[in-house]
């Protein structure tokens, strides 16, 4: 039998790579270093490059500043297997993994099972349709992975993180939050890094789409007691000092710290 401790303290992240796309060698050190300044317990991400191998490229850089994870990748399934991948970051030991493919759109999700201290933890990472007008195949996308949840032996307690591609006012977001809270609702898109569009070939410089930032909230850390938020906010959210029009991605990524009680 697994002893359990009254309280365990954790805390998980949230982000999208946005794979290789718009600076990737200039960006990668930015996030680096708010990596290690979050020192999240749990890390996931999406839209990795699987060509580029950007997460693991992420998770090597890591240990040259302490940061020592488990890494599990999870690729799109099928005829979309290069486009971009999902995964889970952790330091906490990892009892299985899982994969869950939607069949539409190379769409997928992934869960680790982690010990915490005598608990089992299930963290799950996904990403959905991302066509804004097309919400009702998200709302089916989260059909599909609640039932994939109830579906698996119950652990002590859940976290579901990732792009959902949903603001608030959407059916699928209010499908997952009859049964789980996001930690916030802040905007996460479109950072000013998404804004910039393909330098002229003519000239060296990068124009700028004429649209604001920060319009919506699409990422999230979904949680259900018994998790406790304590505290979250927005990550990776901080542009490089020397250059205010790099962002370490398109998004910003959601961080939250938790209590398992019990």
């Amino acid at each position: 039998m697994l002893s359990k401790s009254l309280v365990m303290n954790l805390r998980v992240a949230t982000f999208n790579l946005h794979g290789t796309q718009r600076r990737w060698q200039d960006r990668r050190e930015l996030i680096v270093q708010q990596l290690v300044e979050l020192h999240p317990d749990i890390l996931c991400l999406n839209e990795i490059s699987v060509l580029g191998d950007t997460g693991r490229w992420l998770w090597r850089r890591a240990l040259d500043f302490g940061l020592r994870y488990h890494y599990h990748q999870d690729n799109t399934p099928g005829y979309y297997w290069a486009a971009d991948a999902n995964a889970i970051l952790t330091g906490f030991p990892v009892v299985e993994t899982g994969h869950f493919d939607y069949y539409s759109g190379g769409r997928h999700a992934q869960v680790a099972r982690l010990h915490l201290d005598g608990r089992l933890v299930d963290v799950y990472v996904t990403h959905l349709h991302h066509r804004r007008a097309e919400d009702s195949l998200r709302e089916y996308q989260v059909q599909l992975l609640l039932g994939w949840v109830d579906s698996r032996d119950e652990p002590d307690a859940r976290v579901i993180c990732g792009d959902f591609n949903a603001p608030p006012e959407v059916r699928s977001f209010d499908l997952i939050r009859q049964r789980f809270q996001p930690t916030q609702l802040e905007p996460t898109v479109p950072t000013p890094l998404r804004l910039l569009v393909d330098p002229d070939p003519d000239a060296d410089v990068w124009r700028y789409v004429r649209r604001e930032p920060f319009q919506m909230c699409v990422d999230y850390i979904w949680y259900a007691p018994p998790l406790r938020m304590s505290t979250s906010g927005r990550c990776f959210d901080k542009p490089s000092a020397e250059n205010p029009a790099l962002w370490p991605s398109d998004h910003v990524g959601v961080w939250a710290d938790f209590e398992l009680i019990g």
